[in-house]
């Protein structure tokens, strides 16, 4: 089995950072509460530069925040766009990113859910259990507007479902009892300001 899969094709080697992070900027990243992130994101029907540029972007972002996946609309773009650097439960890496993405549903008789744990760059500090399918297919078009399908399992196939819910305007807050988001948002506003603090260490490294 390969260890690295970029935009679902095997690889034989990956460098630690994704290339297209090398000509991005950081971006400040958007929380829970800012009402881009509440609400379902346009589709993407300009493919160039800007597109391009905005993945470039929203993956040194992620890397800085020292993410797994991040939304168009956790960097304030209303777009159906989101990336990805993560690995499988077999430590597989998977790298990429998909625009307009959709994700499959699954027949309740071959789906299996994992309860575990699950934070959100958006809910800085936060972890709780949320059940999630151990597969998901997510199906959408790269940025020059090349059809791809994505397929992950275990903890990938937790990045793609909950990055093709904030494409949809959910946060997995949402997925929570009320009790349950109530903890989630104390454990943020205790621990927010020492991930803020993390990123801002990352950034001046960056810059160094």
């Amino acid at each position: 089995m390969p260890s690295v899969f970029v935009q679902g094709r095997p690889v034989d080697s990956y460098p630690r950072l994704a290339p297209e992070a090398r000509q991005g900027k950081v971006r400040r990243i958007t929380e829970a509460g800012e009402e881009v992130l509440h609400k379902p994101c346009r589709d993407v029907t300009e493919f160039g530069p800007d597109l391009a540029g905005l993945i470039a972007d929203m993956f040194l972002t992620m890397y800085i925040a020292d993410g797994a996946g991040l939304a168009a609309n956790q960097v304030g773009v209303d777009m159906r766009v989101f990336v990805y650097d993560c690995p499988d439960d077999d430590g597989v890496r998977h790298v990429g990113h998909i625009v307009n993405p959709v994700l499959d549903p699954l027949d309740a008789s071959s789906r299996r859910l994992l309860d575990e744990a699950e934070g959100c760059l958006s809910v800085p500090g936060a972890t709780m259990d949320v059940p999630r399918p151990d597969r998901a297919v997510v199906r959408g078009l790269d940025r020059d507007g090349e059809p791809l399908v994505i397929e992950g399992t275990g903890y990938f196939a937790r990045c793609l479902a909950h990055e093709a819910d904030h494409c949809d305007g959910q946060l997995y807050l949402d997925r929570l009892s009320a009790r349950e988001r109530k903890a989630a948002l104390r454990q943020s506003a205790d621990r927010r300001d020492e991930v803020l603090a993390r990123r801002a260490a990352n950034i001046a490294a960056l810059n160094a």
